[in-house]
């Protein structure tokens, strides 16, 4: 894994966000710390997140969602696919208490019958995107590459348009 300095990463005061192979657990969460702390300073339009169950994901950390919170606004974009939200919920209580707080900007798609090896785990943006190709083992690739981008892209567009339905309610309404 290597981080270079890139117009969308950042400027050489600011490391970018890295790019080429990454392996490891740790390796996985720290860059999706750094991508969201970037999306904050960067002020990325839009995010998508993709992973079976979000397990592994450290989406209930402090610092992740403070810089979630520094990123959102109106005009912003956060979008997330599941096979199911029950982990999200079960670990991660700050990023669903935020999720609530800002549901105008966030759209939740899960897809049930999926084979959860067949979802794509992957945290995309305009600028950056990391994809893990192993979620087993946390490899993956991460760059600015726009192929790698826009087959990302349109992988998740498929998912949105064919193979999930709303999912994750903000609240949940009672009797």
């Amino acid at each position: 894994m290597t981080t270079k300095d890139h117009p969308v990463n950042g400027s050489p005061e600011q490391p970018g966000l890295p790019e080429g192979r990454f392996s490891g657990r740790e390796a996985f969460q720290q860059m999706v710390r750094d991508a969201f702390a970037t999306a904050a300073r960067e002020g990325w339009p839009e995010i998508w997140i993709s992973d079976a169950h979000f397990h592994d994901w450290p989406l209930g950390e402090r610092a992740v969602v403070e810089s979630l919170q520094a990123w959102a606004r109106s005009g912003r974009r956060f979008s997330m696919l599941a096979v199911n939200y029950d982990e999200v919920i079960r670990r991660h209580a700050r990023f669903v208490q935020w999720r609530g707080t800002w549901d105008h900007i966030i759209t939740c798609r899960k897809s049930p019958s999926a084979d959860p090896l067949d979802l794509p785990s992957v945290l995309w943006s305009p600028a950056w995107v990391m994809q893990r190709l192993d979620p087993e083992r946390c490899v993956g690739v991460a760059g600015p590459e726009s192929d790698r981008r826009v087959l990302v892209r349109e992988s998740l567009n498929e998912w949105v348009r064919s193979k999930s339905s709303p999912g994750f309610p903000s609240t949940t309404l009672g009797l």
